[in-house]
């Protein structure tokens, strides 16, 4: 597990979240939500199906807006915190090569399209060998590295993730994770949605814990995993079922 210490609290804050709520017709998605999201190692957010992990993932990328509440983004050094890329659990890909995937991303992300930075790009992945190979017939694992690339390709400071390895085996959400980690390394600030335990001891530094769309802890991944505080994460980590 990546060692990230008290991130949220001596990190330098990046977002800030206070009282947000989410609704979507008479149904109340997020509730007042306290969060801060810091420079350091990954924030992995967890909890049970339904608990607001992707929208509030949304909400920080800014594809939706709060129904209540404001988001506050703050200048840290060496993060442009402007720049944000999101990969989805699913990304689509384009009808064309593995390498024009990312040459596209380059060109809608207002980059020129240079073949040395696309070749860089797969490399940092893994992909460099298939380059060529279209982009629907790479196996779902080799599918959300080439998102990471076309994800990367925006020069992100901040890159949300949801559960890109829901759907993969053993050996292909190692390649993403390893992948994932690399990121990190760079200073991207990382935060991810998963629901996968194991996932979250090995990456996170901070985990956020969701259920019923409030924010219950906020706490380095150490402490939530050796002593949570709330009796609904203690039972979450059991495997009980949180509602």
């Amino acid at each position: 597990m990546l060692d990230g210490g008290a991130i949220g609290r001596t990190a330098q804050p990046v977002m800030r979240l206070h009282g947000v709520g989410y609704r979507s017709g008479n149904t109340d998605i997020l509730s007042d939500v306290e969060l801060t999201i810091a420079a350091g190692v990954p924030t992995l957010l967890l909890g049970p199906n339904g608990s607001g992990k992707t929208t509030l993932l949304r909400l920080l990328m800014g594809l939706i807006g709060p129904s209540e509440g404001r988001v506050d983004v703050s200048a840290v050094d060496g993060v442009n915190t402007a720049r944000r890329a999101f990969v989805f659990q699913k990304p689509v890909m384009l009808k064309r090569s593995t390498a024009a995937n990312v040459s596209f991303a380059l060109s809608a992300a207002g980059f020129p399209v240079d073949p040395l930075v696309v070749a860089s790009l797969l490399q940092r992945v893994g992909l460099a060998a298939l380059a060529d190979r279209p982009a629907r017939m790479l196996s779902g694992g080799e599918q959300q590295r080439l998102a990471l690339a076309r994800a990367l390709a925006r020069q992100p400071g901040i890159l949300f993730l949801d559960e890109p390895t829901a759907s993969l085996d053993p050996a292909q959400t190692k390649a993403v994770e390893d992948v994932v980690a690399a990121i990190a390394a760079t200073g991207v600030i990382i935060v991810m949605a998963t629901h996968d335990l194991g996932q979250a001891r090995r990456l996170a530094g901070d985990v956020v814990f969701l259920v019923g769309g409030r924010v219950l802890e906020q706490t380095p991944a150490t402490q939530f995993f050796d002593q949570p505080k709330t009796q609904a994460a203690r039972r979450f980590l059991a495997g009980d079922l949180v509602i």
